[in-house]
């Protein structure tokens, strides 16, 4: 029988009280596996009631202390780190090494906030004015919520908890209505460390869960990632409503493979970053601008590797990329491909009849390799999200600049050359805010911040690492004096420090 999940709300779970649910797919064979409740307002409204009332108890907790909750979550993770691989693979689809390799990224971010004792420490001058000293807090904001995609199930929500509730917040978390199966046995990991009930909640949930959070009163900030109309929109909303909002959005992230770079390991970069978790990440590299001389040598050097990727099920250890992650995302993906065919781009392997035995009605989708992309195409301009790399054929470096320039997403970019100057020059001009020097998906380690420019993200602040801690605190400056005797007459002037 199909089971039926449910919330966390209050340190416990809690069966839903409405009627609406949407269903959740084995990606592999295209069976439901569970049936995921979709919360009213209501519901969403008793997470935000159970995080408010363990804020105030939580944020008295000292900083060392919420630490080793961190710690104890940290372990326990560690502990059940095949678990959570199996969990994200059995709803996401991704090849088990991949989900667990997601994982430990997420752990990463755990590591971090285990010292927050560090990072909430303030600054102190002694001395601004005579017997005067001035120092600065940075303090919780309160309920603060996350909004989370399919494709890191587990990562995304761990780029964002961790490190809020070290802060000294309370989180309601709103994960993917498609793989909510991980979130919730986070949630139930990082009550077991010690977290107080109401700390973290998850509610699953689509657009009215989303609204819901979006107009709480009692929410003071809200994290989010997911495609780009999504993000503006909840960016928007969020803001009217009064609240601090990052909002993660899509991507079209560009390679630039120039002619002195080696052809084997740009082949090698673009297979990992192109087809990985068949393409379901906001850091892949989805468009290969290839410089001059190069772009035949490196066709012929892709398309024999993509006509060759291992597909299967997740759970197969010789798979190197598994199915999309429901049906109507296969279906989009596609009809993408059908659409570059239409634009006139030249589709060199074809994935688009890939049947697999055993698993015939799986979401599965071989890879897609085009060439002589050019940028008026909507396969160019637009985030496709599936195992599908286009190859754009530039002239020079300066066009190359120009195409990732003009581009109306900023999230990743990269290029591949033996030349430093040029390495240096695309890093120092590139209008992109996360940037790999022969490294295809630069995402920064947990100690630095993730984030976007132009339309990848709405927001002022990125994700994890020091802004993290400036996202989800406010900072306070105090100003002391303790006079030793009677100082007389009232200043009507603008007080200097003397």
């Amino acid at each position: 029988m199909t089971k039926t999940l449910h919330h966390y709300v209050n340190g416990r779970r809690v069966s839903p009280k409405g009627g609406r649910f949407g269903d959740v797919f084995n990606p592999a064979t295209g069976e439901v596996s569970a049936k995921v409740p979709l919360a009213s307002a209501t519901e969403v409204g008793e997470a935000v009631a159970a995080a408010k009332a363990a804020f105030p108890g939580w944020a008295k907790v000292t900083p060392m202390q919420r630490a080793r909750v961190m710690f104890r979550f940290k372990a326990l993770i560690e502990a059940n780190m095949d678990k959570l691989a199996e969990l994200v693979t059995a709803e996401h689809g991704k090849v088990l090494s991949d989900a667990k390799g997601s994982v430990q990224r997420g752990l990463e971010v755990v590591e971090f906030a285990c010292g927050i004792p560090q990072l909430l420490k303030g600054d102190f001058t002694e001395n601004v004015g005579t017997n005067v000293d001035s120092w600065s807090v940075r303090q919780p904001l309160g309920v603060v919520a996350g909004i989370t995609p399919f494709n890191f199930p587990a990562m995304v929500p761990m780029w964002m908890f961790p490190l809020a509730i070290a802060c000294g917040n309370t989180f309601v978390l709103k994960p993917s209505e498609r793989d909510p199966s991980t979130p919730l046995f986070l949630a139930e990991l990082l009550r077991e460390a010690g977290a107080p009930e109401g700390v973290l909640n998850v509610v699953n949930g689509d657009k009215e869960a989303v609204d819901a959070i979006l107009d709480h009163p009692d929410v003071m900030a809200v994290s989010f990632v997911g495609s780009t109309p999504i993000a503006e929109y909840i960016y928007a909303r969020g803001n009217a409503n009064g609240k601090r909002v990052q909002a993660l959005g899509g991507a079209k992230n560009h390679m630039v493979v120039m002619p002195d770079a080696d052809l084997q390991q740009a082949t090698d970069a673009l297979m990992g970053a192109g087809y990985g978790s068949a393409g379901e990440r906001c850091m892949a590299i989805s468009v290969a601008v290839a410089v001059g001389s190069i772009g035949d040598k490196l066709i012929d050097s892709l398309a024999p590797r993509v006509r060759a990727i291992k597909v299967g099920p997740g759970t197969d250890p010789e798979a190197e990329m598994g199915p999309l992650v429901t049906k109507a995302h296969l279906d989009k993906v596609r009809g993408y491909v059908d659409l570059g065919v239409e634009e006139g781009a030249k589709l060199c392997v074809d994935g688009r009849g890939l049947k697999l035995q055993g698993y015939e009605n799986g979401f599965f989708l071989g890879g897609c390799l085009f060439d002589q992309v050019t940028p008026e195409m909507r396969i160019y301009k637009e985030e496709i999200f599936g195992p599908v790399l286009s190859v754009v054929r530039a002239p020079d470096f300066d066009t190359a600049v120009k195409l990732v320039n003009e581009h109306e997403y900023g999230n990743g970019a990269a290029i591949f050359t033996r030349d430093g100057d040029a390495a240096r020059e695309f890093a120092s001009n590139i209008k992109i805010g996360m940037v790999g020097i022969n490294v295809p998906i630069p995402v920064p380690v947990a100690y630095h911040s993730f984030g976007g420019w132009k339309r990848s993200l709405f927001g002022d602040q990125h994700m994890h690492g020091p802004e993290g801690v400036r996202f989800y605190t406010k900072l306070k400056t105090i100003t002391s004096r303790w006079p030793t005797g009677i100082r007389a007459g009232a200043e009507y002037v603008m007080p200097t420090m003397r």
